[in-house]
């Protein structure tokens, strides 16, 4: 039969394998709970955005169990002006809603985001703008009641 060295060595090899096995399942769940994190996050760019964002693009990494998983990702977000201050004003209050919109903006997001916001303040300084002169020419009339 098998003396003490072969049960132990057998032992230890049973050992090991376990171990690699929970370490694999690790890595699995890992990987799993990145994938529903990077999900979560472009879909709610996608949502947000509406006509404004593009498809949703996933970057995907190979696990120890053989399957693909998703671990990074990117929607577009169509930054453009409107055909008059008041339509620009409106985009870019929806593109900044859409970069925000995951719970944990990325660098990227508040870039887009603070570029929305530069679109939105030229956008109400040529409403501004535009106002003064059709004021200043007399289309308004002041009336003190």
């Amino acid at each position: 039969m098998f003396g003490k060295n072969t049960v132990s060595a057998l032992r230890q090899e049973d050992i090991k394998s376990r171990i690699e096995s929970l370490k694999k399942q690790q890595v699995v769940n890992q990987l799993r709970a990145t994938e529903r994190k990077v999900k979560a996050h472009e879909t709610a760019h996608k949502l947000a955005g509406g006509d404004l964002t593009g498809q949703v693009l996933y970057k995907y990494t190979k696990g120890p169990d053989g399957k693909l998983y998703v671990t990074g990702g990117e929607v577009s977000i169509k930054v453009k002006e409107g055909k008059n201050p008041e339509e620009t004003i409106e985009i870019a209050r929806r593109i900044k809603k859409a970069a925000l919109a995951p719970s944990n903006p990325s660098i990227q997001d508040r870039v887009v985001a603070s570029k929305a916001s530069i679109l939105e303040m030229k956008a109400r300084i040529e409403l501004s703008r535009y106002q003064n002169e059709f004021h200043q020419k007399g289309k308004y009339i002041d009336l003190f009641v």
